[in-house]
């Protein structure tokens, strides 16, 4: 399901139009970034929860050549599915 799979399916399961659902999926994507930009956790009962994780600098391995080379720190997000999103898909 790409973006506009998905906001058919809000527009179809809300009554919605196709623009307002549309609109509704930007609020959510922005609100969500802007939580975890700020340091906070964001947290959906029953569907899951983002996060924002710091990955340490580390040394990796150019699999190419075999040279070392290091690779940077950088946050990043992670999503931990909730039980009643988990339960449903199995």
């Amino acid at each position: 399901m790409n973006k506009a799979d998905l906001i058919g399916s809000i527009a179809d399961k809300s009554g919605l139009s196709r623009a307002d659902a549309g609109r509704a999926l930007e609020a959510f994507t922005d609100s969500v970034e802007a939580a975890l930009k700020s340091g906070d956790r964001v947290s959906l009962v029953g569907f899951g929860s983002f996060s924002v994780d710091k990955r340490d600098a580390r040394t990796g391995r150019n699999p190419r050549t075999g040279e070392e080379i290091q690779i940077a720190a950088k946050n990043v997000v992670k999503f931990k599915p909730g039980a009643g999103l988990s339960n449903s898909v199995n």
